[in-house]
């Protein structure tokens, strides 16, 4: 029988259950992937396992988010993770040194492995043939204990490839078009494989920016056959022994299909405040552009730099344009020096950035009130920015730079008229630096874990009780984010690992009130629509309520990875039987769940709920394993007991 590739990587790293999508099925994991923003926690959750060293074959921590020095605290969690990961054996890339899915690909990725990275951009990995995942920290940090990763088995969406892009066309606009059918759930539960002669076309960094975005589609992962492209970049970073071919069978069936003909892609932009609301850039040209910002952890490697560069040569931004260059790594700006790059962006006007994410989380760059941003960024969820009310649009860094030296959103086919698209060759050998990452040495086992006043022990959780008796605190719409519910920025991520101060910020942005009503509660629920939790991987969506006394949380539907998280932190991630029965519930009811735990327990999938002597059945579609931490109150909890047995 003839299998896709998706089949074939899960086939190898299988462990537990069957490749039927829906049912939950365990792999062996290969690769971890920490950044800072999720990695302190992470790692204090590892530690309170009381193993001596990770389990797992090659585990990195990249410090890409927390960037900005304004006080004690980022500086001394990056101290911790640096110590931390020398008492356990992890890989270490220091600040400055680049955005963790880019020095991945550079440094560490390898064709067929698995990869799990608290960050829901990690299937960036896609473009050297990764089976990439995002995750929360806690099952991150289960992995790097050398446990399996649980996961519902995905269908898988085949997308083949044909023709080429044309000039002035890149691979942020394959994704956008993805997302302008797709929008930003309409992959939830599939892995997005791309296959046929279009994919000879793109590079390995072309790969990882649609495989990067593709979480934006609410995809379990995206993936690229290894190929030659694969193999000539490998060689250019020093490591083509790390190279083999991976493809998909001649004839291999895939669950869903689709086609891209990459000759007819045209420019395209996403609106605020959605990576789904996507048109034409025709249709928006004209509009005045405040800030534009090229780089992050999409669209900010080699080529896509050095396009930009050629560009901007002889040229300078718009007078009232803010031009902004976010690489992706340390190592890709030293090769842009080495192409005579770095002269003609500062002529230019461009502001060069240390290599990080930056804007990206809300770390500065944050735009003007009422101003217009065009980003290269993968996310533009409302106030991720920084600013309230924000204006930011997703683009390919052709049409970012043709609003830069245009002052106003432009089809950058238009640039056409008056120069030559830049043709920018691979490099058959790229500068290589490798100076900062700090790899795992004698110091194993005998590093003195520094820890700093800000970071405080993982909070501890009691068991789910017999019933439930909770509060409504907040109501809230569909495609509620991570973003929405635990904002990022340069004000919160710093509390990171201290759950009790960032527990202040839930829902910050929606109702700033929200920390205190659930002080005055003993047990809350939050009740959400269509996609609840989209967006960034961060446990702190789910950690922080919990910690607020947030037992319960009932959506229409949840996303993949925070529904994960709930059930990590003991917290009831229930939908409507009825979607209806959304608009009976209302802030401030009270909800009684009677004998909660027997139903668990029992494995049974409809659990009634009482409000206003009424009862509604709600549904919990999770697996055994799930039931049996959400009994203990948090995955945690459960491992812990099942260590000492």
């Amino acid at each position: 029988m003839a299998h896709n590739l998706t089949e074939k990587i899960l086939a190898v790293h299988l462990v537990e259950g069957a490749l039927e999508p829906g049912t939950e099925i365990a792999i062996r994991i290969d690769h971890t992937l920490l950044q800072d923003a999720t990695g302190t926690m992470a790692l204090l959750e590892f530690e309170a396992l009381g193993l001596e060293t990770v389990l797992v074959d090659l585990a990195a921590q990249y410090v890409d988010h927390n960037l900005l020095q304004t006080d004690f605290r980022n500086a001394d969690d990056h101290r911790y993770l640096q110590s931390a990961c020398a008492r356990y054996g992890i890989h270490f890339s220091r600040p400055g040194n680049g955005i963790s899915h880019q020095v991945h690909l550079e440094n560490f990725g390898r064709p067929g492995l698995t990869l799990l990275g608290a960050d829901s951009h990690t299937p960036a990995a896609a473009g050297l043939s990764m089976l990439a995942m995002g995750a929360g920290g806690l099952d991150v940090a289960l992995a790097m204990a050398g446990r399996p990763y649980y996961l519902p088995c995905p269908k898988v969406l085949g997308v083949k490839l044909t023709g080429k892009l044309s000039d002035w066309v890149s691979a942020k606009d394959v994704i956008l078009e993805m997302l302008r059918r797709y929008d930003v759930k309409g992959c939830l539960g599939k892995v997005v494989e791309y296959y046929g002669p279009g994919v000879a076309t793109l590079s390995v960094e072309d790969r990882a920016a649609i495989g990067n975005m593709g979480t934006e589609l609410g995809a379990t992962s995206s993936l690229f056959p290894s190929d030659e492209q694969t193999r000539a970049y490998l060689a250019a970073q020093g490591r083509e022994e790390a190279w083999q071919p991976l493809s998909a069978d001649e004839g291999a069936r895939y669950d869903e299909y689709d086609e891209i003909d990459l000759a007819t892609v045209e420019p395209l932009i996403a609106c605020p405040s959605s990576p789904g609301k996507v048109v034409r850039v025709a249709e928006v040209a004209g509009t005045k552009v405040d800030q534009v910002i090229v780089g992050s952890s999409a669209n900010s490697g080699y080529k896509d730099l050095l396009r930009v560069v050629r560009i901007l040569e002889g040229r300078h931004s718009a007078p009232e344009t803010d031009l902004h260059i976010n690489p992706g790594s340390r190592q890709v700006l030293e090769n842009i020096a080495e192409a005579d790059g770095i002269l003609p962006l500062m002529m230019a006007g461009a502001k060069i950035h240390q290599s990080g994410c930056l804007g990206c989380i809300g770390m500065g760059q944050a735009p003007g009130t009422g101003q217009v941003s065009l980003r290269t960024f993968p996310r533009n969820f409302p106030g991720r920015s920084g600013t309230k009310g924000d204006q930011v649009y997703l683009c390919s860094p052709e049409t970012a730079v043709a609003a830069a030296l245009t002052g106003m959103i432009t089809d950058p086919r238009d640039l056409g008229r008056k120069m030559t698209y830049p043709f920018v060759e691979e490099p058959k050998k790229r500068v290589i630096d490798r100076s900062s990452v700090v790899y795992p040495g004698e110091e194993l086992y005998q590093t003195e874990v520094v820890r700093g006043p800000n970071i405080k022990p993982f909070p501890e959780f009691e068991p789910l009780p017999e019933s439930l008796r909770l509060t409504v605190a907040i109501k809230v719409g569909d495609n509620i984010s991570t973003d929405g519910i635990m904002p990022a920025g340069n004000k919160v991520l710093p509390l990171r690992s201290n759950i009790e101060a960032i527990s202040e910020f839930v829902f910050y942005q929606l109702d700033p009130d929200f920390h205190t009503r659930c002080q005055s509660l003993n047990q809350a629920a939050v009740v959400g629509g269509d996609n609840y939790g989209q967006g960034s991987s961060r446990e702190h969506a789910a950690l922080a309520p919990r910690y607020l006394g947030v037992r319960l949380k009932l959506a229409k539907s949840f996303a993949r990875i925070h529904q994960a998280n709930l059930c990590n932190f003991g917290v009831l991630p229930l939908t409507f039987q009825n979607p209806d029965d959304y608009h009976r519930l209302e802030e401030g009811m009270e909800l009684t769940i009677e004998n909660v735990r027997q139903l668990i327990e029992d494995g049974e999938t409809e659990i009634p709920v009482h409000l206003n002597g009424e009862r509604i059945i709600t549904l919990l579609n999770v697996s055994q394993r799930q039931r049996l931490s959400l009994l203990a109150g948090g995955t945690l909890n459960r491992v812990r007991q099942e260590l000492v047995e």
